[in-house]
């Protein structure tokens, strides 16, 4: 098959985090196997998701892992021109869920497969696919974890993120948070004897734009000043609570991310945010036993730092010709790797602004920039 082909099958997999990825896991499987190529699964708990590796070549280090995750966002409520299902061919575009993010990269990863066969590869070409990337990277650790303990060790992890195939050597960590304040229901009009919840929740909201403003009015460091923005963020992306204009509301819900700056601790604000969170639980507790505040982290993504003399930055700087970097205010999978010791970069095919949108589309000059990529790698692989 060729990478075109394998893109549209990939795209016709409906992969969104909500749901399962294991039809297209058992695809890729099977496509695999049918070049002789061993995979395992890494499952999740409930075994409705699976991640995917393979060792491509002989059993030796100092191979390459090219990694991507199969889930995509959504399309509710996005207004597609064509079928989001379907790759759609028009003006040099192609266009799909998951075209640009990121399953371009994995169909011209699986392309490769046969082609370093073919090559006589001296060293291995590994495969890794992930599940709930969008979600906050969580299937990624388990899988590299075991990667670790069952490959032979890579010298260089390429994560295929949409980077218009430039070179990526830093990008922000960040934690995510699921906050729950619990209140007391009373009459508004006997405001004082109850909580509420969703004001009492309005308290960490407001602490988290106050910690953006004092971040914002202080002078970049020299990493921070290489990101856009160039400092570290806090926000709030959704808050649901109460149940009617005249009742305090005894609970609300909000969800809190941070995006970390290399060289900045990502737990440090972590724990600083939990720290506040147990103040108000401790002052909401005194007023009313029953009310508090729990914190749940359900999500932690380990930013991506510029290695000194790294393999994969040379790695890619040898198959591209690129000798700038780039720095990228998002998270990927590449802060899990690099924190096992693997020397690891972002390169991948694609726009990150056309990530998530309706009529997401990945160009086909892109695509065919990703083919001579992996053609450069497997001739290296094979010298």
């Amino acid at each position: 098959m060729t990478a075109r082909q394998i893109l549209d099958r990939l795209v016709a997999f409906p992969t969104v985090s909500r749901d399962s990825n294991l039809d297209l896991i058992a695809w890729v499987e099977a496509y695999l196997a049918s070049y002789g190529v061993t995979s395992e699964r890494v499952w999740n708990e409930d075994r409705t998701k699976a991640a995917l590796f393979a060792n491509v070549g002989p059993g030796l280090p100092g191979g390459v892992i090219l990694s991507g995750h199969s889930d995509v966002v959504p399309v509710d409520g996005q207004d597609w021109t064509s079928d989001p299902w379907t790759v759609t061919e028009r003006e040099g575009r192609l266009y799909g869920r998951g075209t640009c993010d990121m399953k371009g990269f994995l169909a011209l990863a699986l392309a490769a497969v046969p082609k370093a066969l073919a090559a006589g590869v001296k060293r291995p070409l590994q495969l890794a696919i992930s599940y709930d990337e969008e979600v906050g990277c969580t299937g990624a650790p388990p899988m590299i974890a075991r990667i670790v303990e069952a490959l032979p060790r890579a010298a260089a992890v390429v994560v295929g993120e949409p980077s218009r195939m430039r070179l990526v050597n830093g990008h922000k960590g960040g934690t995510g948070f699921r906050v729950h304040v619990k209140g007391f229901e009373v009459h508004s009009s006997l405001l004082p004897t109850g909580v509420s919840a969703i004001m009492e929740a309005a308290r960490l909201v407001t602490w988290v734009n106050d910690q953006n403003a004092a971040i914002m009015a202080a002078t970049p460091g020299t990493m921070a000043a290489l990101f856009h923005p160039p400092h570290t963020t806090l926000h709030v992306g959704r808050i649901e609570g109460g149940t009617a204009h005249n009742i305090t509301a005894a609970d609300c819900r909000f969800l809190m991310e941070s995006r970390v700056v290399p060289g900045e601790s990502a737990e440090g604000w972590a724990q600083a945010f939990e720290a506040e969170a147990a103040r108000l639980d401790a002052d909401l507790k005194a007023r009313r036993p029953g009310a508090g505040v729990t914190v749940e982290r359900f999500f932690n993504v380990p930013a991506l730092t510029p290695e000194t003399d790294g393999a994969a930055e040379a790695l890619v700087r040898r198959l591209t010709g690129d000798n700038g970097s780039d720095v990228v205010s998002y998270g990927t999978e590449a802060g899990h790797f690099q924190a096992v010791g693997l020397s690891c970069v972002v390169c991948g095919p694609g726009d990150i602004a056309q990530a998530h949108q309706a009529d997401e589309y990945l160009e086909l000059s892109e695509f065919q920039a990703g083919e001579r990529f992996m053609d450069a790698l497997i001739r290296e692989l094979a010298a």
